[in-house]
């Protein structure tokens, strides 16, 4: 066999063991899981997180807490790569800008930290099923504590003049 026609056969073997195998996604593609709308709601508060699909190396999200008919809290959220990295860059209402770093993702979770920010310290998200639990968690005060959310995936499009 000549050499053109061993490098033929070896790269022709190559591609047919590669097809059907899903390649592990990269970047910001790793937490494509959280685009979309959730809403937690309660008697008089609802809360909602939107995420925009990956693009450019980002995700932008947007949050809001309404309680009593009235908008109480909002934040701003833009997930971007950073080498091998993804960073949590948070822009919360009356609050300077905060970034987190990740330490975990993967197909269904991802945590990001920043040990030196006064509370939270980390930021997390997990998908079960057809739940998104989001958590903030770290010390306050002296004290741990972690905050969660459980949203539900609704539709982005509510019908006018809804809530």
């Amino acid at each position: 066999m000549s050499r053109w026609t061993f490098f033929a056969v070896l790269t022709l073997v190559a591609g047919l063991n590669m097809e059907g195998v899903a390649q592990e996604p990269l970047g910001i593609q790793r937490v494509a899981w959280l685009r979309g709308c959730w809403e937690m709601s309660a008697p008089e508060r609802i809360v909602e997180e939107q995420w925009m699909v990956p693009r450019g190396g980002s995700m932008m999200g947007m949050s809001r807490t309404v309680r009593g008919g009235k908008l109480v809290a909002y934040e701003m959220v833009l997930i971007r790569e950073e080498g091998a990295a993804l960073v949590y860059e948070a822009h919360p209402s009356g609050q300077p800008v905060a970034t987190f770093r990740s330490t975990t993702v993967s197909a269904s979770q991802v945590v990001f930290e920043n040990p030196s920010h006064d509370f939270p310290q980390q930021i997390g998200y997990q998908l079960k099923e057809a739940v998104l639990l989001a958590w903030i968690a770290g010390s306050q005060s002296g004290k741990s504590r972690r905050v969660e959310f459980h949203y539900k995936r609704v539709n982005c499009a509510p019908v006018a003049g809804s809530r």
